[in-house]
């Protein structure tokens, strides 16, 4: 529905990822399993983490916050695909969609300032290892982790209320799967010059660049001392240490560059699309994979709760057992050893 003479909305339409009848059945599952699989490697992450005392360090600590910024951001843009292809019902109201807008953003600006500290942590391990465990000690971890959430949250506080501002739309259908500060400043009437401003300093400098920054300055530092160790063992071992990490790091700033950096000659609604579904979706999903994959605590930390080896030590010690114990167990035995 196209509003005439610039009127205030009260709702919004979402048109989704696609258009095409043909597609929805098919996005829907894609998007579900997407969201399934998020789901549960982050919450295995997160229990690891939990339940596993090796784990109990400020890598792990900062990881676990992580995992709970990825559900939540993936839950915040991808639950209206989900809902509508359920009810039917594509619309979202004013107020909803500044909502999903405000906790779109924040969780976006702590993941950038989440994986900040988690690049300190790595200096400090690999640069500074005999004082690692005095200077990240769990004091310097929960303040770290406390002021993340906070400056994520109070961020974006100053788009929400320049928004709140708009007085009226040029229309009420927002061409994205969800609602996000772009769309809305190319349907506005209203002007967007000081939003604008805002977007290239406190969005572009202090949010992203600062954080990009200070991770830069860290692995100059990381690589340098890697560089230094004589032992080719060593050098492969430290850079093991960080590698996860710096995937992570890299797969996120380039989407993030490629989204909002690229020339104005590419800017096209498919493409925002991608790189939005791509940075939302794709990269949660990706990074408990990058974790528990390339990293062999995580991995020996699944054995250890996850393996039928402990399931099966709890069980009664019968006959029938000790068959399935074998059958289960050796294949795990045999990888770990």
């Amino acid at each position: 529905m196209i509003l005439k003479n610039y009127t205030i909305v009260e709702y919004f339409i979402i048109k989704g990822i696609s258009d095409a009848p043909e597609l929805q059945t098919t996005i829907f599952i894609l998007v579900l399993l997407i969201y399934l699989l998020t789901l549960g490697g982050n919450m295995i992450i997160l229990l690891l983490v939990c339940l596993d005392h090796k784990l109990h360090t400020p890598m792990y600590f900062f990881l676990a916050n992580l995992s709970v910024l990825d559900t939540f951001s993936t839950t915040v843009t991808l639950h209206n695909i989900l809902a509508t292809f359920i009810t039917g019902d594509n619309t979202i109201s004013y107020a909803g969609c500044i909502c999903e807008m405000y906790f779109f953003g924040f969780l976006i600006c702590d993941e950038l300032l989440f994986l900040t500290a988690m690049s300190y942590d790595r200096y400090v391990a690999i640069c500074n290892p005999l004082k690692y465990h005095m200077v990240m000690n769990s004091r310097l971890c929960i303040v770290l982790a406390i002021s993340c959430w906070l400056l994520g949250m109070i961020e974006v506080i100053p788009y929400i209320i320049l928004l709140l501002g708009f007085t009226c739309y040029k229309s009420n259908v927002i061409n994205h799967f969800f609602c996000d500060l772009v769309p809305l400043m190319i349907l506005s009437c209203s002007d967007t010059s000081t939003l604008e401003i805002l977007s290239l300093t406190e969005g572009l400098l202090l949010i992203t660049f600062t954080p990009f920054l200070l991770k830069f300055i860290s692995y100059i530092f990381i690589i340098s001392t890697i560089l230094k160790i004589h032992s080719s063992t060593g050098r492969r071992k430290a850079f093991y240490t960080c590698s996860s990490h710096l995937t992570v790091v890299i797969l996120l700033y380039s989407t993030l560059f490629f989204q909002y950096l690229r020339p104005t000659s590419l800017d096209t609604s498919k493409s925002n699309k991608f790189f939005s579904l791509f940075n939302t979706a794709a990269i949660p999903v990706l990074n408990p994979l990058i974790y528990s994959l390339k990293n062999k605590d995580v991995k020996s930390a699944m054995i250890r709760k996850f393996s039928h080896r402990s399931i099966v030590h709890r069980m009664p010690k019968k006959g029938h057992w000790s068959v399935i114990y074998v059958c289960l167990v050796g294949p795990a035995r045999s990888r770990t050893s």
